[in-house]
């Protein structure tokens, strides 16, 4: 059914005016004043209301085997929550174990996703090298729109990529067009410090951020930018929550390196006295890597998305209940990491950004949904209102209120690291595919609508990037 958003104020990532925005068939058709449609066209009304892109989250993990159990969050509950807090797109991980081939992982994920209420990528990880993995992700980039792969820095023992395996698979996603991605934190001085907090007889979950300081994300996050330097790739940092690792992003890209940073609603708000509270079970729901740390952090990452040294934000929506918490009761390297967040995020960095005078209206659509769509080879059709894009919209209320509940929210989660905060900045109605799914408390998402979304290679752009570097590349030198 085609759709006319009557009277709102359109909200880009650049500019905002007063407009109209016809949807049919998915597909904005028209913007303008008065919007001559067809008879049988439903109106929404957007009186005082802002109408931006629908936001994206880049980093979402749904129904993730991980530590030992399964995020209970699948790909339908995940993405019907987060159209509930105007978010219409997510890119979550296909996280091969090691030695599984990367084809087999991704058809795996796949299937899961079919679930989905609303679009949905993938970057996929490299968790251990070989020939096989240098072909498959070449089949991912070519044949199935995959342009992003994902390298975990820490988790030793596990999914952990040695600098061998970093290096060889950036080397590849120079080759191939893909963006490289990194989970930064040294994975060997993780498990260190683990082992030596858990001799002191620190089990509880405020042994967690102990295990995993600052340093630890700064000296990966570093290691991970002079090795993209040294190949000449660009590269993108995920959920960066301390200092060390923003400066070592800005340094980068002060002198000129492609280094793009991500950060979480949550490490901007939340602060580390979470795992010092005596309730366990409240502790544990906040354990997640990396860590939540102290107020300092926060005021610097805010800084970080204001200078535009961060681009995005995100959740790492990955839920644990309390039961599967409880696996590291006694021992806190064992409770399962993750959080929630995909309904809340949008709320939250309006209320925390552009209420306090943070952020304008047009740099959270950016940092919510226009920086991500344009990193990741997504932007115009998605991430813009504009003619031709997909009819991905959240049309918000910039003055409504909510208070942020686990009784309340539609995450598959008993928990919620915003429990009891009231926000300013809700979504009125999200479109997904020009169809209403969420309007005024009523959630209609229907269980498979979402669509896979097919990212091209920035073959173009790397090629420019080749050129320059075998331009610069010193010559053999003839000796007599």
């Amino acid at each position: 059914m085609a759709i006319l958003i009557k009277g709102g104020e359109v909200v880009s990532a650049d500019k905002s005016y007063r407009a109209d925005v016809y949807c049919n068939n998915g597909i904005i058709e028209a913007i303008g004043e008065n919007l001559d449609v067809p008879a049988g066209t439903e109106v929404i009304d957007a009186g005082d209301l802002l109408v931006m892109p629908g936001g994206i989250d880049p980093h979402t993990h749904m129904q993730l085997p991980f530590m030992g159990t399964v995020a209970s969050e699948d790909f339908f509950t995940g993405t019907s929550a987060g159209a509930a807090g105007g978010t219409t797109s997510i890119i979550d991980f296909v996280i091969p174990n090691p030695q599984q081939p990367l084809m087999d992982a991704y058809h795996q994920w796949m299937e899961w996703a079919e679930k989905s209420a609303t679009d949905y990528g993938f970057h996929v990880a490299v968790t251990w090298w070989d020939e096989s993995v240098y072909e498959d992700m070449g089949k991912l980039v070519h044949d199935h729109g995959v342009n992003s792969f994902k390298h975990f820095m820490a988790y030793k023992n596990a999914i952990m990529a040695e600098d061998e395996t970093l290096i060889n698979s950036f080397t590849r996603c120079l080759e191939l067009g893909a963006m490289p991605t990194v989970h930064a934190e040294n994975g060997d001085l993780v498990y260190h410090l683990q082992r030596k907090i858990l001799e002191r007889g620190i089990t509880g979950p405020e042994g967690h951020p102990l295990s995993r300081p600052s340093e630890v994300e700064g000296e990966a996050a570093n290691r991970a930018i002079r090795i993209a330097q040294a190949l000449n790739v660009p590269l993108y940092c995920v959920h960066v929550s301390c200092e060390e690792a923003l400066h070592a992003i800005t340094d980068a890209r002060n002198n000129g390196q492609r280094v793009y940073g991500e950060v979480l609603a949550g490490h901007l708000e939340i602060d580390d006295s979470v795992y010092q509270n005596e309730n366990w079970e409240y502790a544990a729901a906040h354990v997640m890597s990396p860590p939540f740390r102290p107020k300092k952090h926060q005021d610097a990452l805010w800084k970080g998305l204001q200078s535009g040294n961060l681009q995005t934000t995100a959740t790492d929506h990955c839920c644990f209940c309390a039961d599967q918490k409880a696996m590291g009761k006694d021992d806190f390297s064992k409770i399962p990491n993750g959080t929630a967040g995909v309904e809340d995020r949008m709320s939250v960095l309006w209320d925390a950004g552009v209420t306090t005078g943070k952020l304008t209206p047009n740099e959270f659509v950016a940092v919510t949904s226009t920086n991500t769509a344009k990193i990741f080879n997504m932007y115009p059709r998605k991430g813009a209102i504009e003619v031709g894009a997909d009819a991905d919209i959240v049309i918000w209320d910039p003055k409504g209120t909510r208070t942020i509940s686990a009784k309340t929210h539609h995450q598959n989660i008993d928990f919620n690291i915003f429990e009891g905060r009231t926000v300013t900045g809700i979504a009125v109605h999200t479109l997904s595919q020009g169809k209403v799914v969420w309007t005024e408390g009523d959630l209609r998402t229907v269980k498979g609508a979402g669509k896979y979304v097919k990212r091209p290679a920035y073959s173009s752009a790397f090629e420019a990037v080749n050129k320059m570097r075998i331009h610069n590349e010193p010559k053999a030198v003839k000796r007599s």
